[in-house]
């Protein structure tokens, strides 16, 4: 019985390492293939699609860098992505932390709406998003202003962080609830206030936490392509619009070169940050799994 019980175990341990190398491998050789692709000449193309690039043709990052925009789109980007998150964290942590710390009236009938919300697809509310923002445009300048809802990236940036808010609210107070009290004791004890003792002691405890949310969030708006797409309809677009442009453009006019230098521009500062947070992302996940 020990011997065919080890043997299972063996077995089923051998398929969780198969069945994970197939995934690395399905996610990293595309990956690669992309950045391989980004430095070949566009003659190169024609050939088999698995040959290594003959040289090193930075110029396809240069045409798409200037020529394509990406350049301003990389910029609209940052923007967007860098300040939807700032108002996302300076909303949600406190908010986080008096649901998940304080008791009063109304607060299971403000959780239940905000898990609520984690069941609505944001795709599904663009277009009532869009007529609101138009109609306050248009009341604008029907008593003489100019538009300012729409092509406006700040306004797409609190779009953003709003609908995000369900997701960040219900991560964060799930692991405000596993801190211990004792830690706001001696806070009071010392004579910190409540809005003291959540900056200066729960907060540094739930960084982990934080790190996890801001990098899903981070993806989250950094990919984003249909809101962007309905409420930025000018010409001050983000980085996926922006690829999408450069994709059709280059796809008729058989410039590949410069559309996968494109798709690297757009999946580097990505890849940069799970690098760099990969430690950290993981033990929040871990920690702000708990339930009520």
């Amino acid at each position: 019985m020990k011997k065919k019980k080890w043997s299972t175990e063996k077995l089923y341990t051998i398929f969780i390492y198969v069945a994970l190398a197939t995934l690395a491998i399905s996610i990293v050789v595309p990956v690669g293939w992309v950045f391989m692709a980004s430095i070949k000449q566009n003659s190169e193309f024609y050939g088999s699609p698995w040959t290594l690039p003959q040289g090193f043709h930075f110029q396809n990052f240069v045409d798409a860098w200037n020529s394509a925009k990406m350049g301003s789109y990389l910029l609209n980007s940052i923007i967007v992505t860098g300040v939807a998150l700032l108002i996302l964290v300076v909303v949600a942590i406190p908010a986080s932390y008096v649901l998940a710390r304080f008791d009063f009236r109304g607060r299971k009938v403000i959780n239940t709406l905000l898990k609520g919300g984690l069941f609505i697809n944001v795709n599904y509310i663009v277009v009532p998003i869009f007529l609101m923002l138009l109609d306050w445009d248009n009341g604008l300048k029907a008593i003489g202003f100019k538009s300012l809802f729409l092509n406006n990236i700040f306004v797409l940036a609190l779009v953003y962080a709003s609908t995000a808010l369900p997701f960040t609210i219900y991560l964060l107070s799930s692991f405000f609830r596993t801190l211990p009290s004792t830690f706001e004791e001696a806070a009071s004890i010392d004579g910190a206030g409540y809005f003291t003792t959540m900056l200066k002691v729960m907060t540094p405890m739930a960084r982990p936490s934080i790190i996890t949310v801001i990098l899903f969030n981070f993806l989250s708006f950094w990919n984003e392509y249909i809101i962007s797409l309905t409420l930025m309809p000018g010409d001050n677009k983000t980085l996926p619009v922006g690829l999408m442009n450069l994709m059709q453009a280059q796809r008729g006019a058989a410039r590949f070169g410069q559309m996968y230098a494109g798709m690297v521009i757009v999946m580097l500062p990505t890849l940069i940050l799970y690098i760099m947070v990969q430690s950290k992302l993981t033990q929040g996940m871990t920690l702000g799994g708990s339930k009520e």
